[in-house]
């Protein structure tokens, strides 16, 4: 089978998009099929193709869903985008994000292969999709088959696209992920992981630190790890407050094959995110290394970890809830060890293995010629608009 894979996203930055689409590659690559990957250069490269990697249009950072898309916003690549699914003839185009700008959406307009999309995101309203819904609409009817990774990304699309999605979540790496990785240090401490993109408020550290100060009370030498990019600085007015200089260590971005020994160093993986997550790659990352959660109560964790047999949800936006949570399992090393077991067995469920086949059978159903079932309720432009109108007036 002949695979080109479609990422709006520069792919010399890291990102849950691009590393989904990187191991349905090196799995679809291992069982022999051809594949290839299209997405945007950066600033300062050429455009390229090596055989593998097709580089087109230029990416620039654009604010969204709380974080920054490295994205091309150039039409003029639209002929190159036509004459490279001409020349190659694929049997699937899979789009990731097939309605965001502008590789996808060209890749779409110009495909007569099979299309099939994969949503990602998860938000409560996309003012984008609302106003462009009359053009994007076209590009959606072109696809022959729709994924969702997540109810909440499934949710947040079909309320502007009505109609059958696949349910097909992210995957993990259950070989670089495992509980005998060695850890990166032993620590004499109860040790609480966070992992992130730490500047970005809805990532919730704010939360958790604050229920470190009531942590504190328990296990006063507790440690919270912090590992990913940020600025510490932001948050020296709350570690002041809270005296917990002792208590915190920004460790900053690591290499991935050095990110396993994180998770394995500590005794509890906390997610405190307050939303806009629309499923949680670093819960099944501590998952798969044995180790409990302890995470916020939000839709997009909800589909990967089970309150109680994994791990503990609790109300987010609320430190002493988080801090009775962390209480709770810092406490029991009974606890800890069954909510361990029990999460990687859980995260064998999402290797990337198992992942790949659903796919991949889900391409040949498509090849073969079934019809998706239709909602049977398709809404137009105006009833869209209300319902994200009321979605956003219940949060004002």
């Amino acid at each position: 089978m002949r695979i080109l894979f479609v990422s709006p996203f520069d792919f010399s930055y890291p990102g849950g998009v691009n590393e989904h689409i990187l191991h349905l590659d090196a799995e679809y690559r291992k069982l022999g099929h051809q594949t290839r990957i299209l997405a945007p250069r950066s600033p300062g490269e050429s455009e390229s193709d090596d055989g593998h990697l097709i580089k087109l249009g230029v990416a620039v950072p654009v604010p969204a869903n709380g974080s920054t898309a490295r994205i091309t916003l150039s039409p003029f690549v639209s002929g190159k985008v036509r004459e490279l699914l001409r020349r190659e003839r694929f049997d699937i185009v899979h789009l990731h994000e097939p309605l965001a700008p502008m590789l996808p959406q060209l890749a779409l307009l110009h495909s007569r292969s099979i299309n099939v999309g994969t949503f990602h995101a998860a938000r409560t309203h996309n003012w984008g999709y609302l106003s462009a819904k009359p053009v994007l609409g076209l590009l959606f009817a072109k696809l022959h088959g729709r994924i969702a990774v997540s109810p909440a990304a499934l949710e947040s699309i079909a309320r502007y696209f009505p109609g059958y999605y696949e349910l097909i979540p992210n995957g993990i790496d259950t070989e670089r992920f495992r509980p005998d990785v060695p850890p990166i240090q032993r620590f004499d401490r109860p040790t609480v992981l966070f992992v992130g993109r730490f500047n970005e408020s809805r990532k919730g550290l704010r939360y958790l630190l604050e229920a470190l100060v009531l942590v504190r009370r328990e296990f006063p030498d507790v440690l919270l790890l912090v590992v990913g990019p940020g600025d510490p600085q932001r948050f020296e007015r709350i570690i002041e407050r809270g005296e917990l200089q002792d208590n915190v260590r920004f460790v900053g971005s690591v290499p991935d094959e050095l990110l396993p020994a994180y998770y394995t160093a500590c005794d509890v993986f906390c997610a405190p995110a307050t939303g806009a997550e629309s499923f949680g790659i670093v819960l099944l990352e501590a998952m798969a290394s044995g180790r409990p959660v302890v995470a916020s109560d939000i839709r997009g964790f909800r589909f990967v970890l089970r309150h109680g047999v994994e791990g503990l949800l609790v109300e987010r936006r609320n430190p002493e809830a988080l801090a009775v949570a962390l209480v709770h399992v810092l406490a029991d090393a009974a606890l800890r060890e069954r909510l361990g077991k029990a999460g990687r067995q859980r995260a064998e469920q999402f290797s990337w293995p198992v992942i790949a086949q659903r796919t991949l059978a889900y391409y040949e159903r498509l090849l073969r010629g079934v019809r998706e079932p239709e909602a049977e309720l398709q809404l137009d432009w105006w009833s869209s608009l209300r319902v994200a109108l009321r979605s956003w007036s219940r949060r004002v």
